[in-house]
């Protein structure tokens, strides 16, 4: 198998950043889900409640994060230093401390996406001090991982053999095809058959990389936005899809792509194009 993609989230449900090359840590690709937009009562907010977010386009530079928005001029966030204010913010029902990004970022998300409950939005980052530790329930004997922002693991591997099948059966219900973009995954995949990545263990690299693969991703309503718009072209698709086709057996509801945790591979370098190998469970 070779990779196809590599993509990083620098700010949690803004659109994403492809790559060409991305430095493995054991959080997730480099600057992965590092930033997240928090509402007043510090809880995460993401386009499940707030569609727009899909709106603002995301650049990485080297000196600075940068947010932009057809209704605003850009916002850039220094990449350096972790001088900030602390905050204690909620993710799911993980509570863990940020660094709070300031009033300029806070004003400028809350001018293009509006109030939200009332209140405004404030961006903060992840500390470089601190640890988000990965459920353990589907980690093997020994393993630990930790993460940053993300739903719960650093790494989202998906495969294109996965994605066509699934077009093939919207295209048998006379609906468009989705593009990879809604999954949001950090590493697309292509040269196995459809869904073989339920079965597999572990993903190995030329490079050192070898990620475990601990559990299903279950899908939510994000993967039925168009991810530049935030519009739902149609309504709860392709989610029933997804749940007609059962394509992790035993488990109920919509999945597609696999959670992977970082093995081994710290400081390596994953590149478009390099093979992979998988082992089965």
């Amino acid at each position: 198998m070779r990779i196809t993609q590599l993509n990083v989230y620098p700010v949690k449900s803004l659109q994403g950043v492809a790559l060409e090359a991305a430095a493995l840590t054991p959080r997730g690709l480099a600057f992965d889900r590092h930033w997240m937009v928090v509402d007043d009562d510090l809880r995460f907010v993401t386009q499940r409640e707030l569609p727009a977010m899909a709106r603002v386009a995301v650049r990485l530079t080297e000196q600075a994060l940068v947010l932009e928005h057809p209704q605003a001029a850009p916002l850039e966030v220094p990449l350096a230093g972790d001088v900030r204010p602390r905050l204690t913010v909620r993710v799911w029902k993980d509570v863990c401390q940020a660094l709070d990004e300031g009033e300029a970022a806070a004003g400028w998300l809350t001018e293009v996406l509006g109030r939200y409950r009332g209140g405004g939005l404030r961006l903060v980052r992840f500390p470089g001090d601190r640890r988000r530790e990965v459920e353990t329930d589907h980690l093997q004997v020994g393993e630990r991982a930790h993460t940053a922002f993300p739903d719960g693991y650093p790494f989202l591997v998906a495969s294109e053999a996965s994605l066509s099948a699934l077009n093939d059966r919207l295209a048998a219900k006379g609906l468009e095809a989705v593009p990879m973009s809604r999954f949001r995954p950090n590493l697309v995949v292509d040269g196995a058959e459809p869904f073989a990545e339920v079965d597999w263990d572990a993903l190995t690299g030329e490079t050192g990389l070898r990620l475990g693969l601990r559990k299903p991703c279950k899908r939510c309503k994000i993967i039925t936005q168009d991810q530049c718009t935030g519009d739902a072209p149609v309504p709860k698709e392709p989610l029933r899809t997804l749940v007609e086709m059962d394509t992790q057996p035993g488990w109920r509801g919509a999945f597609f792509g696999q959670n992977a945790i970082l093995l081994d591979g710290e400081g390596a370098t994953l590149a478009v194009g390099d093979r992979l190998t998988a082992t089965r469970r």
